[in-house]
């Protein structure tokens, strides 16, 4: 499981991107040839990341297996579908085949179709072994939640995967403890409208917030 090492802190996002791209790099080639599983986080708040990303040299793409933390159900072509931004800003720019792609189908006629055929997906990818992503990246709202895991659904534990009905979409998303089973997770909080949930995560003792 993965455990709390450290709050990095950067004047700019800039400077925030390079140090995590150093890092990225060095889990890859901690692998030491080994497939490298990495959780995308949705939203406005990586796209720069991902732009960044993208155009960094070096990096072993075909290794690298991709899936996303949680997803709007809608459609892809949609504006507000998780994997069409992922696609736009980082897939189209890089070298990555569509097998390394393992995305939330939300055409499966019902949302609990979609979340059983990705909770499906995860366990034939890691086949007999335990559930445990190299990497998470998790965005954090402005309540706190990360991926589409909010106060009401934090604790409702379906297998790796669930499914919550919000006022704006039907989300599906990794659950808490497929996340916390990760050997890293980074949370990205990058700007000045994100420092006042950070300040009150960290002193979160009652675990008031999901990104706690």
């Amino acid at each position: 499981m993965a455990k709390f090492a450290k709050i990095i802190q950067e004047n700019n996002e800039n400077f925030l991107i390079k140090k995590f791209i150093r890092l990225f790099k060095g889990k890859i080639k901690n692998k030491e040839g080994k497939r490298f599983s990495f959780v995308l986080s949705g939203g406005n708040s990586p796209i720069k990341l991902y732009k960044d990303l993208s155009k960094t040299k070096n990096i072993d793409w075909k290794k690298i297996d991709f899936f996303i933390g949680d997803e709007r159900y809608v459609k892809e072509s949609s504006i507000n579908s998780n994997i069409s931004m992922c696609k736009k800003y980082l897939f189209k720019e890089i070298e990555v085949s569509n097998s390394q792609i393992f995305k939330i189908s939300t055409d499966k006629k019902s949302i609990k179709k979609s979340t059983i055929d990705y909770e499906t997906k995860i366990k034939k990818y890691f086949s007999n072994k335990k559930i445990a992503f190299d990497l998470v990246l998790l965005g954090i709202g402005k309540d706190g939640h990360i991926a589409s895991l909010f106060k009401s659904n934090i604790n409702k534990i379906s297998n790796n995967v669930s499914f919550v009905k919000r006022k704006d979409f039907l989300r599906i998303t990794l659950t808490l403890q497929c996340i916390n089973n990760s050997k890293s997770i980074f949370l990205w909080a990058p700007g000045k409208e994100k420092s006042n949930i950070v300040k009150k995560i960290l002193s979160d003792k009652n675990f008031k917030y999901p990104a706690s």
